[in-house]
């Protein structure tokens, strides 16, 4: 027998929280997939009815990551009597996900479980957009706050409250060319990556590289992209003693150091400016160069690992992105589970949080597409640590940064479009680091002055 969830806090659906959330006009993503009765919109927003005992899950994964999700949701139908079991409907990844659910939860319609990144986990939660996880909703299914790593489950935490069950940490990570490196006398005996310590080591590593390939020695996504950018930049700066965070007290204050940010961006602009690294290369372009071995190595996030093993004859390993500064440090973000503020029965209640253990119970399926396990049985696992090259790279989740709260921060969100796109535009050779930040500081400038549209 479980008791009911903590009483939520309800909001009204207003033309305040529409209008000055962008709700109204920033599109409900509704390019879906469904598995069970209905349809997206019609069972999430139009309120049709379900099979009695469907759960009804929301999600934004694609690619890869949406091909092993298939497989835990088939797993769990199976075990639960069926396709009647769950109605998961897949959305647009980014603002468009994130204003459905919004929206759904405003107008009492919201899924029973719905996946949130850490950093848009809170936002949701400040609004009163979700249930708070307790340890008696927790131990409901065998599972307490210590079956996660640390630092993952600090980042579900609002006020001393947790709203969100953590699935993973997806860290910005190395990826590199086994055969380039292999010829530039960059791997030891093992075969594996020597490690790389400094600025002064990377830069040589890379020098090597290039005069293997003839081209470059490392790879990373400057153009027609905005969230790699700021990745890369964040990974570095928060490695540096003194970086501060971006944002402040909720995103009302702009806070980054100054002369870091801009000697960690000038840093950035040297290395694709002495050709070390392309100036201007998209997300693709950027690792077909590692894969076609035109780099030695290749900065993106783990979850790349997929695109990596289709490659016919690639030998590639992955490590943490190595420290170049004072500190070990990457960007990274997690995958959560969320259980949407709704009035809830018992038996939903139950249902719900059934579903999210028997996704955490498939966590090492999970991790087959790179993300490192949040949960602790899963990590900890012989079979996780068996599993190349996705455990050598786990350490990362342990120093991993977050983005900066706010209401208009965190994955997929405003503040990485503004930012990564100044950054952008350094790595090009086309702005100076001043110009970055004084950009940065006017765009952001408006956001941080203006009330969080739904508090």
């Amino acid at each position: 027998m479980t008791s009911s969830p903590p009483a939520p806090r309800r909001r009204a659906l207003t033309r305040r929280s529409l209008l000055h959330g962008g709700l109204a006009a920033g599109g409900l993503g509704l390019a879906a997939t469904a598995s069970g009765c209905g349809t997206p919109f019609a069972a999430g927003v139009a309120g049709t009815q379900l099979a009695p005992g469907t759960v009804t899950f929301w999600n934004l994964f694609g690619g890869g990551d949406g091909a092993r999700l298939q497989l835990m949701l088939e797993q769990y139908e199976q075990q639960h009597g069926g396709s009647d079991a769950l109605q998961a409907s897949t959305f647009a990844w980014g603002n468009p996900y994130y204003t459905k659910v919004s929206l759904a939860t405003l107008g009492d319609k919201p899924p029973d479980v719905a996946v949130a990144h850490a950093t848009r986990a809170t936002n949701l939660a400040r609004a009163g957009l979700l249930t708070e996880i307790t340890e008696e909703m927790l131990a409901s299914v065998g599972l307490s706050s210590t079956d996660f790593t640390p630092k993952v489950w600090e980042s579900t935490v609002l006020d001393g409250r947790a709203y969100a069950i953590p699935l993973d940490t997806h860290p910005f990570v190395l990826f590199y060319n086994k055969t380039v490196c292999r010829d530039a006398g960059l791997l030891d005996a093992d075969d594996e990556l020597v490690p790389i310590q400094g600025t002064e080591q990377w830069e040589a590593a890379l020098t090597a590289a290039k005069e293997v390939t003839g081209a470059y020695g490392a790879s990373v996504a400057t153009v027609s992209e905005t969230a790699t950018p700021w990745r890369f930049f964040q990974t570095l700066y928060s490695q540096r003693n003194g970086s501060t965070p971006f944002l402040s007290d909720g995103g009302t204050e702009l806070t980054f150091d100054e002369a870091l940010v801009a000697d960690t961006l000038a840093y950035l602009q040297g290395l694709t400016g002495s050709g070390l690294m392309p100036q201007a290369t998209d997300y693709a372009g950027s690792q077909t160069l590692m894969f076609t071995g035109q780099s030695a190595f290749y900065l993106q996030g783990e979850w790349e690992i997929t695109t990596a093993q289709s490659v016919e004859g690639l030998e590639f390993g992955m490590v943490p992105v190595p420290t170049l500064f004072d500190q070990p440090a990457c960007q990274a973000d997690s995958h959560a589970f969320v259980l949407p503020t709704m009035e809830r029965t018992p038996d939903q209640f139950e249902r719900a949080m059934g579903f999210v253990k028997s996704m955490l119970d498939q966590s090492l399926a999970w991790a087959e597409g790179g993300h490192v396990p949040a949960y602790l049985p899963a990590l900890r696992s012989p079979e996780y640590a068996a599993m190349e090259p996705q455990s050598d790279y786990a350490e990362a989740a342990d120093y991993a940064v977050y983005d900066a709260p706010a209401w208009y921060s965190g994955s997929g969100s405003n503040f990485e479009n503004i930012v990564g796109a100044q950054i952008g535009l350094v790595m090009q050779g086309i702005a100076s680091p001043e110009e970055a930040i004084a950009s940065m500081r006017s765009q952001l400038g408006t956001y941080a002055r203006t009330a969080d549209p739904l508090s």
